[in-house]
């Protein structure tokens, strides 16, 4: 039969069918009428208000602890619940929920953190050199401690001892050293610092 008399002929087209089946399978799976609401249900302000009772009376309580006591009093919470809802209410951390925060800690002892790292420096004929710097938060002074192509750990250290001479009385008032994980940093740099009586 030619195409063209195929309209005539058959009631329906050939992708007809196959919708026909998309339809009949996506409303045999259709699970819509049967869902109330998506998402979990909301917790109660029951629960709110007593998350953030026993965090204020247990500084020291955790968001496990806290989850296990309401437990204990029959309330199942997950404690990410717990979690978000000291979170929403400004609650910090336990155990120091009423100490300063890490944002306020550096402004409270700014005079006596001193932080370090290594800049990479790129010279005119794009030789690669690396800078040891140190500043001092409460003065923000930056000292270049010394240039170098290959920085090791002997260099960093002589570096460190060289910066502590020329600061002299200074270095005492020195409480916190801020730096990262490098290799160059071993616990000749540290002692350096403890030995002005320095907490690395």
């Amino acid at each position: 039969m030619p195409r063209r008399r195929w309209a005539r002929v058959f009631p329906v087209t050939a992708g007809t069918v196959p919708a026909w089946h998309r339809r009949f399978v996506a409303r045999r799976w259709d699970c819509s009428k049967r869902r109330s609401r998506p998402g979990r249900a909301p917790t109660t302000k029951v629960i709110k208000e007593l998350v953030l009772r026993l965090a204020a009376e247990s500084p020291r309580w955790g968001c496990r602890r806290i989850q296990g006591e309401l437990a204990r009093l029959g309330h199942r919470v997950k404690a990410s619940t717990v979690w978000e809802i000291l979170t929403v209410a400004g609650v910090g951390p336990a155990p120091c929920r009423g100490g300063p925060r890490w944002r306020e800690f550096p402004t409270a002892r700014a005079d006596g953190v001193i932080a370090c790292g290594f800049l990479h420096i790129d010279l005119v004929d794009l030789c690669r050199v690396c800078a040891l710097v140190l500043l001092e938060h409460g003065t923000r002074r930056l000292h270049i401690a010394g240039v170098i192509a290959h920085p090791t750990a002997q260099w960093t250290v002589q570096q460190v001892r060289s910066l502590a001479v020329g600061l002299g009385l200074r270095v005492e008032l020195l409480r916190f050293v801020v730096r990262d994980r490098d290799r160059k940093y071993t616990e000749s740099f540290d002692a350096v610092f403890a030995s002005e009586a320095s907490r690395p």
